[in-house]
């Protein structure tokens, strides 16, 4: 029962996700700070939920067949370290587990944005998560718009929405640049 609820699943995310037909290797590796992030489930993405992800670092290797991203996690009131290495799977999926089950995708790169989608499974819920990275502290008028319209198709509201640079710290010698 299992093998079809995540073949379900799978066709779910790779049929309704608009995704780029390439990725550019070369826009996605390198330093990306988490700048908002948004759910159907909010309290899994607030300051301290199990779902709040500080990146740091993105490395795509062989056409980003495998991803190894650097991020902080808040558990108990402490940031907490962690590095992966993602596989890619059919239809562009990677996953993750962290609070659940994760099936992650990259839906949205350009020089200064790169923007995952993820589903969590939980056990108990699926929740739609966005997460929205730059290369430096900001996004413009118009990359926020970009972020907000990829929520909408995904049927996370944008009063959801949550920036990390305003509502969220890492530890001070991660710190977002100044």
């Amino acid at each position: 029962m299992k093998v079809v609820f995540l073949t379900l699943l799978f066709g779910l995310l790779c049929g309704a996700q608009e995704t780029p037909a390439e990725i550019d290797p070369s826009k996605v590796t390198g330093e990306w700070r988490t700048i908002y992030v948004a759910a159907d489930n909010k309290e899994k993405i607030v300051e301290g939920g199990p779902l709040r992800c500080y990146n740091r670092q993105i490395e795509c290797k062989n056409d980003c067949e495998y991803l190894f991203i650097s991020f902080y996690v808040k558990f108990d009131g402490r940031c907490q370290f962690f590095s992966e290495e993602l596989k890619r799977q059919e239809g562009g999926i990677y996953i993750i587990e962290s609070g659940g089950t994760n099936y992650v995708q990259i839906i949205h790169v350009t020089d200064n944005v790169l923007v995952f989608y993820f589903e969590n499974d939980d056990g108990q819920k699926i929740t739609k998560i966005t997460e929205a990275s730059a290369r430096g502290t900001s996004f413009t008028q118009e990359e926020l718009q970009k972020y907000q319209e990829l929520n909408s198709e995904r049927g996370i509201p944008n009063e959801n929405i949550d920036n990390v640079i305003e509502t969220g710290k890492a530890p001070e010698e991660n710190s977002y640049p100044k």
